[in-house]
């Protein structure tokens, strides 16, 4: 009977030091169930046609989850959560890293100008001399992604980091140093320049070494080449809005500390793991406590309570609450700090919650450039289900221009077509009767009105409403540009001698009537 008694204690002991731990527990890990996850994502995928994707999930400095759903190539690869995949701006958290690895070196100081470790470094602006690495770092130098885009170059030969970056001493600054947010990935290969040129390596390099390697980032390249070798997926398209084809779009080595890192996403678990545990991975330790807290710290407003810290913004983790019950107040949520990803043919998502330890990493090989919101919602919605939340309807937010890029050059170049056939149907056919001169030049005129409105959308309104040049547009949003470069040429090359051929055809009428 004693030893009935003894056992029952322990049993009962066992059962409330369960009970007790289960309380302790975060909603967020209690029951969580990662099968959730998968399913919405399969289901997603399923809706959206999404070509491939992978996920890892990250908890106190551990992956507890992984999962890879599709394929990775049209050869029908399947795609795994260690195939790379080109990370576009999420690339920026792993060079904010080598940056703080630098200054505990003591050879970046935060404050000090770039010129102190950069002499040739300036732009078109005098202010440009006040630029510090934090403002590099806070997305605050006061260059616009405009004014210094570099998206459509196909570079990649190693000098072209350091030229890209000296090639802007053309490009003015948008506004005052330390002012205020301005996003532009040239921020960040200013970093990577810096990086390379204190610490005595090529950026390439010094990320295999300091930073892929401690973090056992196996499947991490920082060339395309590299990549490639490593049987990196390949990028898909949405076109017109209806199908995902596969779409080489530039990637270039000069975007490399900002944009053109390949990474899978187990290896940015690893990441994410590191930086919730304070620096710390396994037995290798890539940054110190401080300087982790100080990445992790929003020095810069983006709009209302979204800020920017170093490669990462940040925000008050709305998707902790359950979206049927009672508004809670952002100051009483958790910090979320996050980044996505988006390129022409690649769509990337990391997110960490430190109060909780989550951490989440998202790739995706192809991107809806016409409306991103959809996959952007994804990204959200997996935070929900992670915090035992139903997701909730993506929500799109992007205006008729973008959503519809791709009818809108469709319908200039019918028009610029059209215009062509008519103007030929007039200058062939002929001097034109003295009285019906009205017609062609009619024509004549319509058809230059639509060249002068197709020139000002092509080279002003549109490189002004998505912030870049009309190369990058091209060259990013594929199902744009083969009909935004047929229709340039037909706005540049045919208004003058179909002007000079009508005109001539009118004149020779004239004296043809007066004789």
């Amino acid at each position: 009977m004693r030893s009935i008694s003894w056992l029952s204690r322990c049993l009962l002991l066992c059962l409330l030091l369960a009970t007790t731990l289960g309380a302790a527990t975060p909603p967020a890990q209690r029951g969580q169930d990662y099968q959730a996850v998968d399913s919405f994502l399969r289901e997603q995928m399923e809706t959206l046609g999404i070509p491939g994707a992978a996920i890892a999930v990250v908890r106190d400095g551990t992956r507890v989850h992984s999962a890879a759903f599709g394929q990775a190539d049209p050869s029908g690869r399947p795609m795994t959560p260690q195939t790379p995949v080109l990370l576009a701006s999420t690339s920026k958290s792993l060079t904010a890293i080598a940056v703080m690895q630098q200054v505990e070196a003591g050879r970046l100081r935060l404050d000090e100008p770039v010129q102190t470790y950069l002499p040739w470094f300036t732009l078109d602006d005098p202010r440009s001399a006040a630029i510090t690495v934090r403002h590099l770092l806070h997305q605050a130098s006061g260059m616009s992604s405009r004014d210094t885009a570099f998206e459509a170059s196909r570079r990649q030969d190693p000098e072209a980091l350091e030229e890209t970056v000296r090639a802007l001493a053309d490009a003015p600054l948008a506004g005052e140093p330390g002012r205020g947010f301005h996003y532009a990935n040239a921020n960040f290969n200013i970093l990577g320049v810096l990086v390379q040129t204190v610490s005595g390596q090529p950026f390439g390099d010094y990320l295999e070494e300091h930073v892929f390697g401690p973090l056992d980032m196996v499947h991490s390249h920082p060339t395309r080449a590299a990549a490639q070798d490593d049987s990196v997926a390949a990028g898909y398209s949405r076109w017109f809005s209806s199908f995902w084809l596969q779409t080489d779009v530039p990637a270039p080595l000069a975007g490399m500390p900002s944009s053109t890192l390949y990474a899978s996403a187990e290896d940015l678990g690893n990441g994410l793991a590191a930086l919730l545990d304070g620096g710390r991975y396994g037995g290798a330790r890539i940054l110190e406590p401080a300087s982790v807290a100080a990445m992790f710290e929003p020095r810069v407003q983006v709009d209302g309570s979204k800020g920017y810290a170093m490669g990462w913004f940040t925000r008050p983790l709305v998707e902790s609450v359950d979206p049927t019950a009672e508004t809670v107040p952002e100051t009483e949520l958790p910090l979320l700090l996050e980044h996505q990803g988006e390129w022409g043919n690649s769509h990337t998502y990391l997110a960490m919650a430190p109060a909780s330890g989550l951490g989440l990493a998202l790739v995706i090989n192809g991107n809806d450039t016409a409306t991103p919101s959809r996959l952007k919602a994804i990204d959200t919605n997996i935070l929900r289900i992670l915090h035992g939340h139903s997701p909730v309807p993506a929500v799109i937010h992007e205006d008729w221009l973008q959503r519809y890029s791709w009818a809108v050059a469709l319908a200039l170049l019918m028009a610029e077509v059209m215009s062509l056939w008519l103007s030929l149907r007039f200058l062939l056919r002929g001097r034109s009767a003295p009285g019906r001169r009205l017609a062609p030049l009619a024509v004549g005129t319509a058809a230059l009105a639509l060249d002068g409105f197709a020139l000002w959308l092509c080279l002003a309104y549109a490189p002004a409403r998505f912030d870049t040049h009309l190369s990058v547009i091209i060259r990013q949003f594929p199902d744009v540009g083969v009909s935004l470069v047929p229709v340039l040429a037909l706005a540049i090359i045919w208004p003058i001698p179909r002007t000079v051929w009508l005109l001539a055809q009118l004149r020779a009428a004239e004296t043809t009537g007066r004789s």
